[in-house]
């Protein structure tokens, strides 16, 4: 076998695991709105069960509704009437040959009293609040505390009693038990604050509780946020003192993962983090104790998790997102079709709120129940696609599935669009994966790629296609400024394919978002002196504050002069005017650059209409500016294809008709 370590067994406790591959706890807003578990849960975990992974922990289940939740939807064990749905979603996920723990939560200051009901002032440990919430918590008496350590007993044991396989309590990313762990949180006086040994108190009485009430066999893990990023909260020495303590104490396993609300950015990492940058804190604590050891944190590949496992830095690989992007990631590996497998991009896509979990590359997840099987289609039928980006890629991946022969038609050199321009090293890295996995499909599946091939109607023709795709992406969007037709205007697309010569000039850069801090800092890495002029845009309110401080950062480092809360007036010969409503700016430039997202390029829908009866237009061409509405075009209609034919047909003879 090829990955000795990742497929070979483990134990947690004295649990055996058939593999060292777990899928984490991530939130899915699937749950429903009582707290209780859904049919689409199951489904969307059995598919992750299904796909080989050894341990899956359920999302973070609240055992105090009143006070501890942090979502709507949010799971609940906090009532034996919660029980039979825990009960079901672990018998789904057994029958696989995956264990089943249950990750037990409380809120603690990390909840808006909205989300509580708009009544209830949040609670902590100490009043001190937490910045990215804005709310004053209110100090839990020392009753209260108690308490909730009961309450975390019996969500464990009514967790046992549903058939689960252990439980994970959550003392990571600045949720309660964070809290009384954080010397920067914890800032009690009585018998659960001061003194490291009274700040472990808390965890350690739910500990002991949970070994006496469900007995010393039954599995308890704790993630831990081994760095929290914040001034004054836990850092690397002070877990290892913690994890030294936690076995001690019983714990069967230790989840190294780290920051809090307050360091979002490293807490759930966008394409700017390289792979495995968090292994070193598993690699700290595992230094320190004897009972297992769990790594996670943008670990993509095979090769790369079997390598940590080899080099002794972990005794388990945690993968979350990659989990979403595909469900079988484990059995891919396991089989040797690491080229099939789908890797996750950072998007961040998964945790964009208002819906139930997503991912910007696989439109199945949390839509499981409504994409159960590709419906084949009883002879083959010719689908001819124009444009060869991600759009265009999962169509023809979804169609041939379907039992159709598609044929790509891209003018370009190769596959991916606008894809192959990311230029910055990281996140470059995470869009060849993505070009990489289609293009494989595309060989996999023998779909007839013409590259270098513009798509005439005689070509298309020459199929008898029974529907056509246009794929046919987006170009850069230019403002209607006065002087905008200026020589010294460029866009994104001129830095990216290195059409003019950059180097050692005065450049203004306008816009927002990835791609437009990925030019200016290209830009000013080639020694230009460039000023950022910040507008907002489509694309920019897809960065989470978070990444977009980070990146902002960056940029000043590298002397990038960052102008907010201006807009464009002009363009002159060898400058732009902007303003705002105190004053006029004139900046003398060589070259202003706009990068301000897309807007859709479909020159070919009325012609073609002419001469094909099924005619849909999908990605980009329709949708601009975002992967996930290009992946989520090219396979919804892939998958209904055949009634959107029998919708066309019957639109056709309502026209003749009238």
């Amino acid at each position: 076998m090829k990955y000795n370590h990742l497929f070979s067994k483990g134990k947690i406790g004295n649990l055996v695991l058939k593999n060292r591959v777990i899928m984490p706890a991530m939130g899915t807003n699937l749950g429903g709105p009582n707290g209780e578990v859904t049919d689409h849960q199951i489904a969307y975990y059995e598919e992750r069960a299904k796909g080989g992974t050894g341990l899956i922990i359920v999302e973070y289940t609240s055992i105090d509704y009143e006070y501890g939740r942090s979502t709507f939807n949010q799971l609940r064990i906090d009532e034996d009437r919660f029980i039979p749905g825990i009960h079901r979603l672990a018998t789904v996920v057994q029958k696989y040959g995956a264990k089943l723990f249950v990750q037990l939560q409380h809120s603690g200051r990390e909840t808006t009293s909205m989300v509580l009901g708009g009544a209830r002032q949040i609670v902590a440990p100490s009043p001190v609040t937490c910045a990215a919430i804005g709310e004053e918590p209110r100090e839990l008496t020392n009753l209260e505390v108690k308490g909730l350590i009961d309450k975390f007993v019996m969500g464990a044991l009514r967790c046992k009693r549903a058939g689960a396989d252990g439980v994970e309590l959550h003392g990571a990313h600045g949720y309660l038990i964070n809290q009384f762990l954080s010397p920067h949180t914890n800032l009690r006086t009585d018998e659960y604050g001061g003194s490291f040994e009274n700040r472990m108190r808390f965890v350690e009485e739910i500990v002991v509780g949970i070994k006496e009430k469900c007995g010393r066999e039954f599995p308890v893990s704790i993630r831990l946020s081994v760095d929290e990023f914040e001034e004054g909260g836990t850092t690397i020495e002070l877990s290892k003192e913690i994890a030294r303590h936690l076995e001690k104490i019983g714990v069967d396993a230790i989840h190294a993962s780290c920051g809090n609300y307050n360091s979002m950015d490293k807490m759930i990492e966008s394409m700017m983090f390289e792979q495995g940058w968090r292994v070193y804190l598993a690699e700290a604590i595992k230094e320190v104790v004897d009972i297992p050891v769990i790594t996670v944190g943008v670990i993509r590949e095979p090769e790369f998790a079997e390598d940590i496992l080899a080099e002794g830095k972990a005794d388990f690989i945690a993968m979350g997102r990659s989990h979403l992007a595909d469900p079988e990631w484990a059995k891919k590996a396991i089989e040797g079709r690491e080229k099939e497998i789908r890797k996750c991009i950072c998007c961040l896509q998964c945790t964009r709120g208002g819906s139930h979990v997503t991912c910007a590359i696989n439109v199945r997840t949390g839509r499981e129940l409504e994409f159960r099987e590709l419906k084949q289609i009883e002879e083959e039928r010719n689908v001819a696609i124009v444009g060869g980006g991600p759009g265009g890629m999962e169509a023809a991946r979804v169609l041939t599935l379907k039992g159709y022969k598609a044929t790509i038609f891209e003018k370009a050199h190769k596959l991916g669009g606008q894809l192959n321009l990311v230029t910055s090293p990281k996140a470059q890295e995470k869009m060849n994966w993505m070009i990489q996995y289609h293009t494989n499909e595309m060989e996999r599946l023998n779909v007839d790629v013409r590259l270098n091939t513009e798509a005439s109607i005689e070509s298309i023709k020459a199929l008898k296609p029974n529907a056509v795709y246009l794929a046919t992406g987006a170009k850069p969007i230019i403002p209607k400024v006065d002087g905008v037709k200026n020589t010294l205007v460029c866009d994104y697309e001129d830095v990216f394919l290195q059409r003019k010569d950059f180097s050692y000039k005065k450049i203004v850069v306008v816009g927002s978002g990835m791609v437009c801090y990925s030019v200016v800092g290209q830009l000013a890495a080639r020694g230009s002196d460039v000023v950022l002029v910040e507008v907002p845009t489509e694309t920019g309110s897809k960065v989470t504050p978070h990444t977009r401080l980070m990146l902002i950062n960056r940029l000043k480092k590298a002397n990038v002069d960052i102008i907010e809360d201006h807009k464009i007036v002009r363009i002159l010969s060898n400058s732009i005017m902007i303003e705002n409503s105190e004053e006029q700016r004139e900046i003398k430039v060589d070259h202003v650059v706009f990068s301000m997202g897309t807007e859709s390029v479909n020159p070919l829908e009325e012609l073609y209409s002419q001469h094909f009866d099924n005619i849909f237009v999908i990605g980009d061409a329709i949708n601009p500016g975002s992967i996930t509405n290009a992946i989520k075009d090219g396979f919804e209609k892939s998958y209904v294809l055949e009634s959107l034919v029998i919708n066309k047909i019957q639109e056709n003879v309502l026209v003749e008709a009238f």
